[in-house]
């Protein structure tokens, strides 16, 4: 069966046919800037995970008028069609991703694979740094449908198992508490190890094949509903700090089309830092 938004995402091999698509923008999302300039995509521009989607001071996503400054920058109209791509098995450019469709952006896309595909597949890369025109941008309202922030995650617990689920998508030993984060980069956990109460480890790692394309739409919706979650309760996902918990959105929501599904961006790096919050392990 095919996606359920088959839009979203798209293969190395389309993103190369489109590279010199006047109407896409193709965006690389590191969480290590420092990757882009070694090579990238040609025309692709930076998105550097921690300076351009969150904000400076305040610990949240950008605002409104800040993610329509970097569109401007960036060169991208409302009608651009985006294409997202980065490190880390794209759990940056999955957390990207959901920003855009938080601010009601229409089409955008992630590639297949990420940063590590294109490059095993010997595609081209450069280090030029593309400049666009500056445009005006305008964002839609910030869809707070699928955003859970932590008062209405705390007031969840009694419903969880009920009519919500939450989901844990951090590895097996960030969930029982052995570790506090995952080794490949460094911590920006909780004082304490484990996870909230009721919730379920479902590893977003499970989704993914060996060269970190996704797996068919039968094995992932399989795997979901072994572990109860289906599209007639509500769904809250969790990681550390959002990235991987977005990326487990992006599969919920459009890949399988699951319509309820909130990513609480908030995370083990506040639950887990939060005096008296309850925690198991």
């Amino acid at each position: 069966m095919q996606w359920y938004n088959p839009k979203a995402l798209v293969s190395t091999e389309w993103v190369e046919n489109n590279i010199n698509n006047p109407n896409v923008r193709i965006i690389e999302v590191d969480y290590d800037p420092s990757n882009y300039y070694l090579g990238h995509i040609p025309n692709a521009s930076l998105i550097d995970w921690k300076k351009d989607m969150n904000d400076p001071l305040v610990r949240d996503i950008v605002n409104k008028k800040q993610f329509e400054e970097l569109m401007g920058k960036l060169g991208i109209t409302n009608e651009t069609t985006v294409v997202l791509y980065g490190d880390f098995n794209n759990w940056f450019a999955a957390f990207a991703f959901w920003v855009f469709k938080y601010y009601g952006h229409d089409d955008v896309r992630l590639m297949n694979g990420g940063r590590k595909k294109w490059i095993e597949e010997d595609r081209p890369l450069t280090k030029d740094i593309p400049v666009f025109k500056q445009t005006i941008y305008t964002a839609k309202e910030p869809n707070e449908h699928i955003r859970a922030y932590l008062d209405y995650v705390k007031s969840s617990l009694n419903y969880v198992g009920i009519d919500k689920i939450l989901i844990d998508v951090r590895s097996p030993k960030e969930f029982t508490g052995e570790i506090l984060a995952p080794p490949e980069y460094p911590n920006e956990g909780g004082q304490r190890g484990g996870h909230i109460p009721k919730a379920i480890n479902i590893p977003w790692s499970l989704v993914v094949n060996e060269d970190g394309t996704f797996k068919s739409y039968e094995e992932i919706k399989q795997l979901y509903e072994k572990h109860g979650v289906k599209e007639d309760k509500e769904i809250i996902v969790y990681c550390r700090i959002g990235e991987r918990a977005s990326f487990t959105w992006f599969v919920l929501t459009q890949l399988l089309g699951y319509k309820n599904v909130k990513v609480y961006d908030g995370s083990w790096s506040e639950w887990g830092n939060i005096v008296k919050l309850p925690i198991e392990k």
